[in-house]
């Protein structure tokens, strides 16, 4: 499938919904903020949301650090 994360065009990804699109690119689900199509998904909803072709996803991970 091909979508456009954050800005870049990705192909070849095997995930149906976001949260597996999140665990095929190694990303914790609690330590992220999506966006699909410019509507913030809710964490609770991220293994019920699908995804399709051309979709574009911004995704914003957390850092701790001091």
């Amino acid at each position: 499938m091909h979508l456009i994360i954050n800005g870049d065009p990705r192909d070849g990804i095997e995930a149906t919904s976001v949260e597996g699109l999140l665990l095929e690119l190694g990303l914790d689900p609690r330590g992220v903020v999506v966006e699909l199509n410019r509507e913030i998904i809710r964490r609770p909803q991220l293994a019920d949301t699908g995804l399709s072709e051309g979709d574009v996803l911004e995704i914003v991970h957390f850092v701790g650090g001091g």
